[in-house]
């Protein structure tokens, strides 16, 4: 078996670790395909809740603004509700153009497949799981980040202009007031 075979499973084991899912007992053979590993619960499983409001999605952009501003990061920023509808957007000053339709998607792939957008990012680039691109509404980069109250999805927010990892750290931020 080679390094990065074993490397795989090793990853696949701990990325299905972080999502919170127990291994099974029965793991594939060594060597076999890490995809194959049952999980003993469904990951990434919150149920959709209500629909966040205009004035909480509101909050939530103006959190993130506040935040961009202070880091001097002009970003655009979406809010979808629970069904990936776009509720409320911002445009901040001088941020790139070409993100305005990545935030919105951020936005709408956390919502849909209820998992921040870095679990696809880290599919991709830590996992080799290049598939994950052939889904639909799928972005493989951080930025998209749920929205999750009493254990239900109200939304999500996406954060684009950035690099990646600014993107998610405004939208950390701002989901704060959501996610307790």
């Amino acid at each position: 078996m080679t390094k990065l075979r074993i490397g795989m499973m090793a990853l696949a084991s701990a990325l299905s670790l972080a999502a919170g899912v127990a291994q099974p007992a029965d793991q594939p053979a060594a060597g076999a395909n890490p995809l194959d590993t049952i999980p003993d619960k469904l990951p990434f499983n919150t149920p959709y809740g209500p629909p966040i409001s205009l004035q909480r999605a509101q909050a939530v952009v103006q959190a993130a603004v506040a935040e961009a501003t202070r880091k001097g990061w002009p970003l655009n920023i979406a809010v979808v509700d629970s069904g990936a509808n776009l509720v409320t957007f911002v445009r901040m000053d001088g941020a790139q153009l070409a993100s305005i339709a990545v935030a919105e998607h951020k936005a709408r792939t956390a919502a849909k497949f209820r998992r921040p957008t870095r679990a696809f990012e880290d599919a991709v680039q830590k996992a080799d799981s290049k598939y994950v691109l052939s889904l639909d509404d799928v972005i493989a980069s951080r930025g998209g980040i749920p929205l999750i109250e009493n254990g239900q999805l109200l939304g999500a927010i996406g954060c684009s202009g950035g690099t990646g990892s600014q993107d998610e750290a405004v939208c950390a931020v701002a989901a704060a007031l959501i996610n307790k």
